[in-house]
């Protein structure tokens, strides 16, 4: 059986995450800082902060890690999916709760205000449908724009004709708003002719029935502001950045249920596992964008020099032991004026994480639980992918490190495979760059809620309510949904299906910073040149020629296209040099060759 070329921990087992110590059971969380775990990661706290911020991604985690319980987990990189399928599954049932309480109050209503209410009703519905118009893009067409506008003014002035005519009622004026009806009906103008319609329904109503008119939307008003009070303090409270790190005083984990449990189980032995049960559309699902991937194969030839020996056999294995030292060696800092200005370097690579991973298909699974991860059966499919060089099994080196709390992930996979005589590399960069602005800004916006004033707090929920029926309806249609899908689509019992999505990828934003584009690059850049200078070594090591290799080396560095054909070199894009045996040309500009 193959040795692993990754070192393990001294006392440790293979599966044992580092930071544990000896003698310790396999899947015993690591003793290590608590804030370093992926489980407390800045990101994980983000992404858990999200899920009460955007309905949008809290429906997705739970749909992806709930609902479809036969997909597998993608792997988490800096981050931990159980604990953000926990915090949505929570924000979800009090949003249902309060959701419920809202809907049952505009219901309530009609019986109680004899039909009253639907002179707040008509205009909240005319606010909605402008809000709908409108979209929630930024920066909206003219067509949408427009009806909107006009949809908007028009629903504002009916709601102020409304809210007159119950003062007038609700104060006992029966003659003044008798009269100011009669008076809007007839002008026929703006809300005019709706009160017109309600004009033979409000005759005879008395004060009581205006009153709680008057009431249901204050009350709906006050039901918003506290779930979103309840939501701020979650944010403020649980996930702040000095209590996250205590898992086990999260409420979100302290959580009853057996189908949560069983799935939250499932996902932390899949999620940072180094067998990766894939989907054939989407194998690197969770890893993030592709960053620029690259391969090259050359001619092993046999050094030429007279006194070089006969070329030594040269497998996967042995490339791969020189490339593992050389990547390590960039946790070091570079020699500085003493051993604390050394001890002080703060640089993210000395954080940088290698280790060997096999892609299997879950094609031909029995069930999600049938996926050999114990570390014999892990060791099995790494000894026997290593050397097989197939097309479905594939083993890597995967090299990672996470900046900025994980905010930002370089991840770069490395494969190599020996055959006829050609060595061939694939190296695959994948980045996950930063947690959407909204997520990032939640303690902002929680800390600007909490601290307003009871006045701003109050103008607030009331511009929320007019929404606020057709938003109950809309958290309750979707949960609805998805009880209806745990009941009739037979998830539970389907053939497993490789992770469709990844949470983490649901929660990026497309862009990062300046500064965090440059580490990125520079993570990405250094990674690679040690592979390149590994497999370099090895090479020569084993008696072979590196100058065909190296001059490739230098072309996808310098972000060349390589193509090699029978009458030459040719390379595309920008400040290539392409040499050949006949003649040597710079290209500065272009895609020329």
């Amino acid at each position: 059986m193959t040795q692993s070329f990754v070192p393990q921990q001294p006392g440790q087992p293979p599966s044992t995450p580092p930071g544990t110590p000896p003698g310790t059971p396999p899947g015993t969380p690591p003793a290590v800082d608590p804030r370093r775990l992926p489980s407390a990661s800045e990101s994980t706290r983000l992404l858990c902060a999200g899920t009460y911020l955007d309905d949008g991604f809290r429906d997705a985690v739970i749909d992806q890690l709930y609902v479809h319980e036969e997909r597998f987990a993608a792997p988490s990189l800096g981050f931990d999916a159980s604990r953000v399928l926990a915090h949505a599954l929570r924000a979800r049932r009090v949003e249902l709760a309060w959701a419920a309480g809202i809907l049952a109050l505009w219901i309530i209503a009609f019986p109680l205000t004899k039909g009253v209410i639907v002179l707040l009703v008509v205009p909240f519905l005319v606010l909605g449908l402008a809000r709908w118009v409108r979209g929630r893009s930024a920066a909206a067409p003219l067509w949408r724009t427009v009806p909107a506008f006009l949809l908007r003014w028009y629903g504002r002035i009916f709601l102020a004709q409304s809210a007159l005519l119950l003062l007038l009622l609700g104060f006992g004026d029966d003659e003044s708003g008798y009269e100011f009806l009669g008076e809007v009906s007839e002008a026929g103008e703006f809300a005019g002719p709706a009160l017109g319609i309600a004009a033979e329904g409000i005759f005879g109503i008395g004060p009581l029935e205006v009153w709680i008119t008057v009431a249901v939307p204050l009350l709906v008003a006050w039901a918003v502001a506290t779930q979103r009070g309840q939501f701020a303090r979650a944010l403020t409270q649980e996930l702040s950045r000095d209590r996250f790190a205590d898992l086990r005083s999260d409420p979100a984990e302290q959580a009853e249920g057996g189908r949560s449990r069983r799935l939250r189980d499932r996902i932390r032995i899949e999620q940072h596992a180094r067998l990766v049960m894939y989907g054939s559309d989407d194998p690197f699902c969770g890893a993030g964008a592709p960053y620029e991937p690259w391969s090259l194969s050359i001619e092993l030839r046999p050094r030429k020099n007279l006194d070089a020996k006969a070329p030594e056999p040269l497998d996967n294995s042995a490339i791969m032991r020189h490339v593992v030292p050389l990547v390590e060696a960039l946790r070091v800092p570079s020699p500085h004026g003493s051993p604390q200005i050394q001890a002080a370097v703060r640089d993210r690579l000395r954080e940088l994480e290698i280790d060997e991973v096999v892609f299997l298909p879950v094609d031909g699974l029995p069930a999600r639980t049938a996926a050999p991860y114990t570390p014999e059966g892990f060791e099995l499919h790494r000894s026997g992918a290593i050397e097989e060089g197939g097309e479905t099994r594939r083993h890597f080196l995967r090299i990672r490190v996470g900046g900025w709390g994980e905010e930002i992930v370089a991840t770069v996979f490395v494969r190599v495979h020996t055959q006829g005589g050609m060595l061939m590399l694939e190296v695959a960069p994948h980045v996950l760059r930063p947690v959407k602005p909204l997520y990032r800004y939640a303690d902002r916006i929680a800390h600007r809620y909490r601290h307003n004033h009871y006045f701003g707090k109050a103008v607030w929920a009331l511009g929320q309510t007019p929404r606020s029926a057709g938003q109950a309806v809309a958290t309750l249609w979707r949960a609805l949904g998805h009880g209806w899908r745990l009941l009739t689509a037979g998830h539970a019992n389907a053939l497993p299906e490789g992770p469709a999505v990844s949470v983490r990828e649901l929660g990026s934003d497309d862009d990062a910073s300046l500064f965090q584009e440059m580490d990125l690059s520079r993570y990405l850049k250094s990674i690679q040149d040690r592979v390149a200078n590994g497999v370099t070594v090895a090479l020569r090591e084993a008696g072979y020629e590196t100058a065909e290799f190296e001059q490739k080396i230098i072309h996808v560095a310098e972000g060349g296209t390589f193509i090699e054909n029978t009458k030459g070199n040719v390379t595309l894009g920008n400040h290539n040099t392409v040499t050949s045996k006949t003649f040597t040309t710079s290209t500065t500009g272009g895609d020329r060759g």
